[in-house]
C-alpha cells in the first residue's frame, strides 16, 4: 500500500470514527434531556395500591413512604436496603405509627444496590399476592428502580412516588448536572443489560 493511500485510508477511518462519536453524544444528550425532565417531575400518589415499597438511600424517602402508608394508601411497606442495626423504633420517631402499622411494615436488610432493592422486594410482594405496588424513591432514581423491580415483578403494576433529592435541592446547576448524568449513565447500563458492571451502585 502506498504512503497516500494509507493517508487517506487513515483519514477515512478517522472521519468514520468522529461521526460516530458525534451521533452517540447527541443520541445520549437528546435522552438525557428527557430523563432530566423526568428526574425532576413530582406527581400526587395514588390513592390505593396493595403495597408500598421504599428504596432506601436517600433523606425522606422513608418519611414519605411511613405517611403513604399512615394515610391508607396501601395495607403494607417495605422498606429495602435498611442499615444494619436499624429497627421499627428508629423508624418510628420520623413518623409514628400505631401498633397495627407498625406490624405490617417489613425491614430488609439485605439489598445493597437497586437490583438487591428489586430482588428483596418480589418475594415480599409475592407472598402478599400484591398487583399494584407503589415504589418510593428519589426523582432521579425512579427510571432504574422501576426497570430493575419490573423485571423482577413482570405482572405487579408500579406507581411511582417521586422524592425531590436534596442532591438537587438548591444545588449548583453544574452539581446537579453531575448528580443527573451519573445516574442516567446507570440507567443506560441496565438497559442494555450491562448492570453488572455498575457493581455496588447505590440508589
Amino acid at each position: 500500500m502506498t504512503e497516500g493511500r494509507w493517508k487517506r485510508r487513515a483519514r477515512l477511518g478517522l472521519a468514520a470514527a468522529s461521526a460516530v462519536l458525534l451521533g452517540g453524544g447527541a443520541l445520549w444528550g437528546v435522552g438525557f434531556a428527557r430523563f432530566n425532565s423526568v428526574a425532576r417531575h413530582t406527581g400526587e400518589p395514588p390513592a390505593a395500591a396493595d403495597g408500598i415499597v421504599v428504596l432506601t438511600g436517600g433523606a425522606d424517602r422513608i418519611e414519605t413512604a411511613l405517611r403513604l402508608l399512615v394515610e391508607g394508601r396501601a395495607p403494607y411497606l417495605m422498606v429495602s436496603g435498611v442499615a444494619r442495626g436499624a429497627d421499627m423504633a428508629e423508624l418510628m420517631r420520623r413518623v409514628p405509627l400505631d401498633a397495627d402499622q407498625a406490624s405490617r411494615v417489613t425491614l430488609g436488610h439485605a439489598a445493597q444496590s437497586t437490583t438487591g432493592n428489586a430482588a428483596e422486594t418480589a418475594p415480599w410482594a409475592r407472598a402478599h399476592g400484591m398487583r399494584r405496588l407503589i415504589v418510593v424513591t428519589a426523582g432521579y432514581h425512579v427510571p432504574r428502580a422501576l426497570l430493575e423491580v419490573q423485571r423482577a415483578l413482570p405482572d405487579v403494576e408500579l406507581q411511582a412516588v417521586a422524592v425531590q433529592s436534596p442532591a438537587l435541592r438548591g444545588a449548583p446547576p453544574a452539581a446537579a448536572v453531575r448528580v443527573l448524568a451519573g445516574e442516567y449513565d446507570k440507567l443506560l447500563a441496565v438497559r442494555f443489560g450491562l448492570a453488572h458492571l455498575l457493581g455496588g451502585e447505590g440508589p
